[in-house]
């Protein structure tokens, strides 16, 4: 990676992600975070001892080669006015506010500014994240790599044209709601069929990490393992037919199509 100073302009739980992943694979940048509530600052400063935590955004974005917006989306428009003076064409502006488009934040900064809008989900606080990143009007294709290599740090990062972030925010951004929902039921079934409560829920949830495990690890299509757990007549091919029979697949598609939808309602589209 070739930049030394990182700064984040909030320090919540997705910053505090990513500075844990910086802090981790030991890649060699100062890291400079800006938190105006006092307490948080205290917690930051305790947890990280190489993290410069101060309160003034204007001075994080003032040293940072490259400045993350980590602020809640409502805090976007005040934040941008403040750091406003110090963000340069020469550095580059990574937002994570979800719901912000790139042309809303270059329209506050000045002209030339180089933004990329990234959208993390929550995974990424152990590590185990799904971020896509997407490129402003000005960024570059270095710019890209940089985003994607920090985002890299905690989980998984692809690249997408920003027209798409609405799907990333229903599929990955909210997915992870859909698989607590769907570990949830599995543990709810067992017990229903006699299991021990904490058997039942260490059970499902292992169960789901080991498959996504597979389809990450193996690289095969999820149907082709699937068919290798189906055997004619079985136990497998019964429970499927009963998620066929209440829509499954056509709910899960259903739910992503409303978080999609619901994004882009957010986003005044």
């Amino acid at each position: 990676m070739n930049i030394r100073k990182i700064s984040f302009i909030g320090g919540g739980n997705m910053a505090e992600a990513i500075m844990r992943g910086l802090l981790r694979e030991d890649v060699g940048v100062g890291i400079t975070v800006a938190e105006i509530n006092p307490k948080r600052r205290d917690e930051l400063a305790a947890k990280f001892a190489n993290v410069r935590v101060i309160a003034d955004a204007a001075e994080a974005a003032q040293w940072g080669e490259v400045v993350i917006l980590a602020v809640k989306p409502q805090q976007a428009e005040g934040v941008l006015d403040v750091i406003e003076p110090m963000v340069t064409a020469q550095k580059l502006v990574i937002s994570i506010m979800a719901g912000i488009p790139s042309a809303k934040i270059e329209a506050n900064l000045s002209s030339g500014c180089r933004v990329i809008r990234a959208m993390p989900n929550t995974p990424a606080l152990i590590g185990s994240g799904a971020t896509a990143v997407s490129a402003g009007r000005k960024a570059t294709a270095n710019d890209l790599d940089i985003s994607r290599q920090i985002f890299a740090l905690v989980g998984t990062a692809v690249v997408v044209e920003e027209k798409l972030m609405d799907a990333v925010t229903g599929l990955s951004g909210s997915g992870p709601a859909y698989v607590f929902s769907f570990i949830e039921a599995l543990a709810d079934a067992g017990v229903k069929n006699g299991l021990p409560r904490d058997v039942a829920a260490q059970l499902a949830s292992q169960t789901v990490f080991g498959a996504a495990r597979m389809v990450v690890e193996t690289g095969e299509h999820p149907t082709l393992l699937k068919e290798k757990v189906t055997s004619p007549g079985g136990t497998t091919i019964a429970g499927l037919h009963a998620l066929e029979n209440g829509c499954f697949r056509g709910v899960t598609m259903n739910a992503v199509d409303a978080a999609c939808n619901r994004s882009k309602e957010l986003a005044g589209k």
